[in-house]
């Protein structure tokens, strides 16, 4: 499942906001009755992002990161939440970890929205240097 690009979104509809928090309604009810169901909470966390609640999205990601500790795209999504809600260090960790683990999409880690501010950042450098070995890994 792709990351949540909430950040560079555009304003929401009502409309919008109303079928995201039915969505949410639905997808916290499954969760309540199973919260390791993983798939539904990947789209939980994604859901809530595109509705602009980053706390909770990022609580989901950390619940995930739990029950996938190795899983590179959880990570990577966990380093976006706490991107967007300013946890700048340990979104660098996390997307270190990601790409540890394979996470291995490099061009959307330098044009996704969600870690616009994290790539301005002074330890942004520490990701690039081991997004450089990761590619001489890889060739």
């Amino acid at each position: 499942m792709p990351k949540k690009a909430a950040a560079a979104k555009p304003k929401l509809t009502r409309r919008e906001q109303r079928d995201l928090d039915v969505e949410i309604g639905f997808f916290e009810g499954l969760v309540s009755r199973d919260p390791s169901y993983v798939e539904a909470l990947q789209i939980l966390g994604d859901t809530y992002t595109r509705r602009g609640k980053f706390v909770d999205g990022l609580k989901v990601d950390e619940h995930l990161s739990k029950l996938r500790p190795d899983d590179p795209l959880v990570l990577y999504n966990l380093a976006c939440s706490y991107a967007l809600t300013r946890r700048h260090e340990q979104a660098i960790s996390a997307l270190i970890r990601a790409i540890d683990h394979g996470y291995a999409d490099f061009r959307w880690i330098a044009k996704d929205p969600d870690l616009k501010a994290l790539r301005k950042h002074k330890l942004f450098k520490k990701v690039e240097a081991k997004i450089h070995a990761a590619k001489i890994k890889i060739q």
